[in-house]
């Protein structure tokens, strides 16, 4: 059932558009590893200062910051006799370093849980550069036979050297058909390697997690908490009885005041991001599986979280992460045009394949949700610089609530597969009593509590994406005659945080602000997003 592919991956689950969903399975390609942890295009034309190009030049890049992607293999001849079917899309893997940096990979591999198989992947890219030298060793004597064709000949000799010319063609498609599928299979595989991890980074799983700051305390109650089922049942919020019967499972309808609370919550986190200069997008919510592969997020096994279209290429999206990152796909962005900012309104999709237990009841685990997402694409010195900037907005607006919460710099186990290094906030939720994810995880699988995530990918998803950057420089050395000096365009660093995930934000705000007599207060930041409205009351029988 579905593919097992790399740290940080996820199966594709037929969504059938029809009365009866279909339970089986699909799947897209092939891929050999495991998975343990997971994150989540549309093809707009980018902006007026971008050009298309369509393959990566290798810049330099300094050691792990650079990640483990360069140049795609050069193409080759498929012969006419047989056509041989080509991946959808090719990473910019730099095998080279990767093989050069064996040791430091294969321990990264262990402690992100990845099931990568290094040695299998530098045994396939041995045999491709051997493959590769003697396809250039019989292209050159195909050349050399041509040649030699040019002159005056004897009929034998030029009837010699036809045959000889014929042999060497269909030596060379044989050859070169090889080492297309021994490109593929090497891809395949390589594709499931994670990211280097911040060497700050603490290695184990999510009970390793560094503790950065606690800010606020818990609420203290006079009377007997509620939880949110019990508080939206009572204010007449939410449906889940009869959301069941139209769609099945954790899906709801939101009623009265919860509805204007969602569209509060959304006004206010746009409002407050836009500040900070973040251009707003809505985004189309159904993509192409390849463009989920490529921002690192591969199908996986029995545990699925993506909601694929069966009879089609698209799959519902788990976060606007997605249709942002292929925005500029493709695409040479100039130097002066960074960093591009973003926050994005999405609804979003998740099978909340084994999910169960009392903490998923209600708003708290979901399959549709509604999500504002911060996406930077910067350049490569300037990534540490904003994904600090991305964890102080959703600090201050966590404090712009009154939440009590925690900051927390997550462990390497914990980290999905493009990740560099991630940060996450947790809120307290009286209902719980304890801290509790207000945002719906989409980068991995674990039980990890966080109300936000604010991760820096690095150019792991740049490489995959195609999306570069040309330095303003020049080289500076004086261009060989018909040649530019143009400084060669380099990969961009991708950086992105959750704004606001509404359920699971409403379940915190309901739980914190009620009241003894059944109310609800609403906090005074989203009280001018709501008419002036400034609690919720119970509903007169």
């Amino acid at each position: 059932m579905g593919l097992q592919c790399c740290l940080g991956g996820t199966a594709f689950h037929p969504l059938k558009l029809a009365a009866i969903p279909s339970s089986s399975s699909s799947s897209s390609s092939s891929c050999s590893c495991s998975c343990s942890s997971f994150r989540f295009v549309s093809r707009q034309l980018p902006s007026h200062f971008l050009s298309r190009h369509n393959r990566a030049q290798r810049p330099p890049f300094p050691l792990l910051l650079k990640a483990l992607y360069a140049s795609v293999p050069p193409a080759t001849i498929v012969s006419p006799e047989e056509k041989i079917v080509k991946p959808q899309w090719k990473a910019a893997i730099d095998f080279k370093w990767i093989k050069d940096n064996k040791d430091a990979v294969a321990a990264n591999i262990r402690n992100r849980n990845s099931d990568a198989d290094l040695d299998l992947i530098l045994e396939l890219y041995d045999k491709m550069l051997n493959l590769q030298k003697e396809v250039e060793r019989l292209r050159k004597e195909r050349n050399a036979v041509a040649n030699k064709m040019k002159g005056k000949l004897e009929p034998s000799e030029r009837q010699k050297l036809i045959d000889e010319g014929k042999n060497l063609k269909e030596e060379l498609l044989n050859l070169e058909e090889d080492l297309l599928k021994l490109n593929d299979e090497l891809q395949q595989k390589a594709q499931c390697i994670p990211n280097m991890t911040h060497p700050d980074v603490r290695i184990g799983g999510e009970e390793c997690a560094t503790t950065i700051k606690t800010v606020g305390s818990p609420r203290q109650f006079s009377f007997p908490v509620k939880d949110h089922l019990q508080l939206g049942k009572e204010l007449d919020l939410f449906d889940f009885d009869a959301a069941s019967e139209v769609s099945g499972s954790k899906f709801y309808y939101l009623k009265n005041e919860a509805v204007m609370l969602e569209m509060a919550l959304i006004n206010w986190t746009l409002s407050q991001v836009i500040k900070s200069g973040f251009i707003p997008l809505t985004t189309p919510e159904l993509v192409r599986s390849s463009v989920v592969e490529k921002c690192g997020f591969q199908p996986r096994g029995d545990n699925t979280q993506v909601y694929s279209i069966e009879g089609s290429d698209q799959c519902l999206i788990g976060t606007a992460e997605i249709p942002v990152g292929g925005i500029h796909m493709d695409s040479i962005l100039s130097e002066s045009s960074l960093p591009l900012k973003y926050v994005a309104f999405s609804h979003c999709f998740r099978t909340e394949a084994g999910a169960a237990g009392s903490a998923t009841r209600g708003l708290y685990r979901v399959h549709q949700f509604s999500k504002a997402e911060m996406f930077i694409l910067c350049r490569p010195e300037e990534s540490d610089f904003y994904h600090e900037e991305l964890i102080r907005i959703e600090e201050d607006l966590f404090s712009s609530l009154g939440l009590h919460y925690k900051t927390l710099d997550m462990a390497s186990g914990d980290l999905g597969a493009p990740a560099y290094r991630k940060f996450d906030i947790e809120a307290w939720m009286p209902g719980l009593e304890r801290f509790g994810e207000v945002y719906l995880v989409v980068q991995s699988l674990s039980n990890s509590e966080q109300i936000s995530s604010a991760s820096n990918c690095t150019d792991y998803q740049s490489r995959r994406l195609g999306i570069r950057y040309r330095p303003s420089e020049s080289s500076g050395a004086t261009p060989k005659k018909g040649k530019s000096n143009l400084a060669p365009p380099q990969f961009v660093h991708t950086l992105n945080a959750t704004a606001c995930a509404v359920p699971r934000m409403i379940v915190c705000l309901l739980e914190n602000y009620q009241q003894e007599d059944g109310s609800v207060i609403i906090t005074e930041p989203l009280r001018p997003f709501m008419g002036g409205l400034e609690h919720i009351a119970p509903k007169s029988r």
